[in-house]
């Protein structure tokens, strides 16, 4: 039962990811996400059902358009699959409950936003701000008034804290060190997993972008980097391994004592 289960959410996160990326992909351009029907960039080709299976459709077509030929991204096929797995990595940490809702929808929010800055280095506020509403929604529901108000103050806090780093930032390098689509982000960060780690995974973020930071700007000096997926994928680790704050504290303050 539970492996069936795992199967047919990785499915179905596959079939979600899919979508995201038509969200990400269109959105920022102005476009619809549902008109035209999706279609080969190259010769407007429209896909037919069977190009559409995530994953297969790549590997049947060999990675090309089944009409020009043309190279399809093997990004596409790749970001389904992580999609996939990070639906399974949400049940397999809050398990069947109503935690789990929100899992869902708060990785569905981070795998957009990942997408769309990695494509143009937009976070699209319609998104932050659809998502947004949808979890204080689902925080209401599921926990009530009173840990709502918490999670929002949490947010409030999450957010000055990163603008006040932007304004800091900018001061230094007298140029514009994030895009306020990082700072928005970082209100949804402290709304979910609390302003204290919300702060925490600024530094983890600067940790995980480091060596990938050094890389890029190794082979080309003008690559500007976008901020957003590296707070992403270090608000998704502290979210899913159930950290909190105290256990990290902990941790520090015994190190400084070794």
């Amino acid at each position: 039962m539970e492996i069936s289960f795992i199967i047919g959410l990785f499915i179905l996160g596959t079939i979600f990811g899919s979508f995201y990326n038509v969200v990400a992909y269109r959105l920022p351009k102005g476009e619809s996400i549902v008109y035209p029907s999706s279609h080969c960039p190259n010769c407007n080709h429209v896909l037919n059902w069977f190009e559409l299976i995530p994953i297969l459709s790549y590997i049947f077509q060999k990675g090309k358009c089944f009409n020009c030929k043309c190279k399809i991204s093997i990004f596409y096929p790749i970001s389904e699959i992580i999609c996939g797995l990070l639906f399974v990595i949400c049940y397999l940490s809050f398990g069947i409950s109503l935690d789990l809702i929100i899992a869902l929808t708060f990785t569905s929010l981070l795998i957009i936003v990942i997408l769309s800055d990695y494509y143009y280095m937009i976070i699209e506020d319609s998104v932050l701000i659809i998502f947004g509403v949808l979890l204080i929604i689902e925080i209401y529901f599921i926990y009530g008034f009173d840990i709502l108000l918490s999670s929002l103050l949490s947010a409030l806090i999450s957010f000055v804290v990163m603008l006040l780093l932007k304004l800091f930032g900018d001061f230094i390098f007298k140029r514009e060190s994030m895009g306020g689509g990082d700072i928005k982000l970082m209100a949804i960060f402290g709304l979910i997993i609390g302003w204290k780690l919300a702060i925490i995974s600024i530094f983890l973020s600067a940790f995980i972008a480091l060596p990938v930071s050094i890389f890029i700007l190794k082979t080309n000096k003008n690559h500007e980097i976008p901020y957003g997926p590296f707070l992403s994928i270090a608000a998704l680790i502290l979210y899913y391994s159930h950290i909190n704050f105290d256990v990290i504290l902990s941790i520090i303050t015994s190190i400084e004592i070794f």
